[in-house]
């Protein structure tokens, strides 16, 4: 990877162009880009064709305000991108996308290449299973289908995991979240491991969201935060003043209870899961601390 540096300067990479200081490059372009995910319910997913909704888009959108006010441009358009698990943490780098807020992990290993703002969320690796298929917990499953989704953590996770316990599951990688559930719909899986609170978001918004559960110990907790370019300070202090001071003015709070306890699109159904000990905690320790 090329260093980048705190300048206006601008390094050609392919066909894009990559710029540390993005504020400047906002200022230039007169947009921000910003990512979002099809599929992460209920951080970032879209309800209908082209409406990217989400806890985190709100928070996308917090950001791009406070954009406006620094810059002083009201009138600066906001670019929505479509990205997955395997291209999220190259088009940051690339400079194609200038923020990245979704459900994402904050780890050791993409903070080698990225930088992350401070957590807004912990979760960790479960299972969805189709109700009545006998399958509890991780054992069940031994010698049987697995999914997961392509370029997440949790692929490594559940590889782990099953390499030390003997389990050999057969691993099946959808593109993105809702395939990687399809294989459960379809019978072709029977389970999906992902982020639990994805897990819950898909069986919400599922056709029939009776007929699955989810199930499992929780594999190694995570903290999501919003992703950005390495080595810019400037914009890492902007996304962090947003994220803290929704943290300790109460309005993280407010749009927690909007997206994680009340009903949500599409079929209004409310996931009813409560703030974790680990999320209360860091709305007064503001920390970005990654996963090992």
């Amino acid at each position: 990877m090329i260093p980048l540096l705190l300048t206006a300067a601008t390094l050609a990479t392919g066909s894009a162009l990559v710029q540390a200081d993005t504020l400047e490059k906002i200022a230039a372009s007169g947009k921000i880009t910003l990512a979002y995910r099809e599929s992460s319910v209920p951080f970032s997913y879209l309800d209908g064709p082209s409406k990217p909704i989400g806890f985190a888009v709100d928070m996308s959108n917090a950001v791009a305000d406070a954009v406006r006010k620094q810059l002083k441009k009201p009138d600066l358009q906001i670019e929505w991108q479509p990205v997955t698990s395997q291209n999220r943490i190259p088009l940051i780098m690339n400079g194609t996308v200038d923020l990245e807020c979704g459900s994402t992990t904050n780890n050791t290993a993409r903070g080698k290449d990225v930088a992350f703002a401070i957590n807004h969320f912990y979760t960790g690796t479960r299972l969805v299973v189709k109700k009545g298929s006998g399958i509890k917990d991780y054992a069940d499953l031994a010698g049987k289908n697995v999914a997961t989704t392509t370029g997440t953590t949790n692929l490594q996770v559940l590889r782990k995991y099953s390499t030390e316990k003997n389990l050999n599951f057969n691993m099946l990688f959808g593109k993105d979240h809702a395939d990687s559930f399809l294989l459960v719909e379809s019978g072709r899986a029977l389970a999906f491991g992902m982020d639990d609170i994805l897990l819950f978001g898909l069986k919400a918004n599922a056709k029939n969201p009776d007929e699955f559960e989810v199930v499992g110990e929780a594999l190694q907790v995570e903290p999501y935060a919003c992703m950005l370019r390495k080595d810019d300070a400037g914009f890492k202090h902007l996304v962090d003043g947003v994220i803290g001071g929704m943290m300790k003015s109460g309005e993280f709070e407010k749009l927690y209870t909007k997206w994680f306890m009340q009903p949500i699109p599409p079929r209004g159904v409310p996931l009813g899961l409560p703030m974790s000990p680990q999320l209360k905690e860091n709305l007064k320790a503001l920390s970005d601390k990654p996963a090992v």
